[in-house]
């Protein structure tokens, strides 16, 4: 089996949707940011982003051995 086929077939399907709320604000910075960065998928830079700092902070709050 192709190594992408396997890539595919062990990617969750996305079945939760989460919405959130800007304020003009945000939603300039975020459109400027797309633009500049020629961001096709927002919903994916988004969900990326996100759970890029969810699963630092996890990592940083783990107890270590020598803690």
């Amino acid at each position: 089996m192709d190594s992408q086929k396997k890539y595919r077939k062990a990617q969750q399907k996305r079945t939760r949707r989460v919405s959130i709320m800007l304020n003009d604000s945000e939603m300039r910075a975020l459109e400027k940011y797309c633009e500049r960065y020629t961001v096709s998928n927002r919903s994916r830079l988004i969900r990326e982003t996100l759970m890029r700092e969810i699963l630092k902070r996890f990592d940083r709050d783990n107890p270590t051995l020598f803690d």
